[in-house]
């Protein structure tokens, strides 16, 4: 069990894509401090597999579910399972997405851009208000323990993306709605923030060589000479699981090696 700073233990914290990437990694930060962790994901397979490392690295307890939050319904039937299971939420990080296929807004058809919201920001939005919801009850119930709620954004919530606005539209959306959630939430003790992560190689990304070039190619435009990797967002996932961000609300914060403050 955790002890110190960024302890988890005893928290519950559901991760959406938490079977790989930088979902893995918030759910990897959240293990080493001895939370429990709930992954939401389609691949079984994938989640069996992060299953049995979330519980080597330390975590309390793990429980895999096949969740596709493409649809609320099957959002709300998963929180209701993860409270069966564990009786709480304390922390939500709605990670799951998908990457953009385009390069030019006159290519992407109109269905493409329907369906990509409904995971990445309508699904989004809705895994944060169902956890917020389960978070308020106990909070009203008197536990003072409040809760964190977290957002996966990127870094075109700053930058403009030829062909991929698709993608950027969803991560300054769910931004916007995290700002709103921080204020309203606020005074139960319930906050809410995003992390908005540079070039991070991911599966999405690419495996073998491919990969490398992708990294050896953007390596040098970023100020600390390499990419990023999920286990770059393991602390910042166990800090904002744990009671070290009690006072931390409504912010964005970005994880991509000094890149937006280049010269």
């Amino acid at each position: 069990m955790a002890k110190g700073l960024f302890d988890c233990a005893g928290k519950v914290t559901v991760v959406t894509g938490g079977n790989g990437g930088i979902g893995f990694g918030f759910a990897m930060g959240v293990a080493k401090m001895g939370g429990d962790v709930a992954i939401w994901a389609r691949n079984a397979e994938k989640s069996a597999k992060a299953k049995a490392e979330l519980e080597a690295a330390g975590a309390g307890k793990v429980i895999a579910y096949q969740v596709d939050v493409s649809q609320e319904a099957n959002i709300v039937e998963g929180y209701k399972q993860v409270m069966a299971d564990f009786g709480r939420v304390d922390c939500v990080f709605a990670n799951s997405g998908a990457s953009p296929r385009y390069n030019s807004v006159f290519e992407m058809p109109t269905e493409h851009w329907h369906e990509f919201q409904n995971t990445a920001l309508h699904g989004a939005f809705f895994t944060l208000r169902e956890g917020a919801r389960l978070m308020k009850e106990r909070v009203e119930a008197g536990d003072e323990s409040g809760g964190s709620l977290v957002a996966c954004g990127s870094l075109s919530l700053f930058q403009g993306l030829p062909g991929k606005m698709e993608y950027a539209s969803s991560k300054a959306a769910i931004a916007a709605a995290v700002r709103c959630l921080a204020i309203e939430l606020a005074p139960l003790g319930i906050r809410a923030n995003v992390v908005a992560p540079g070039l991070i190689m991911t599966p999405m990304m690419g495996d073998g060589p491919r990969a490398d070039a992708v990294a050896a190619h953007f390596a040098p435009t970023i100020p600390m000479k390499r990419t990023g990797y999920p286990a770059d967002f393991e602390g910042i996932g166990a800090y904002l699981c744990s009671d070290a961000s009690s006072f931390m609300t409504g912010e964005t914060v970005t994880i991509d090696g000094g890149y937006m403050v280049r010269p």
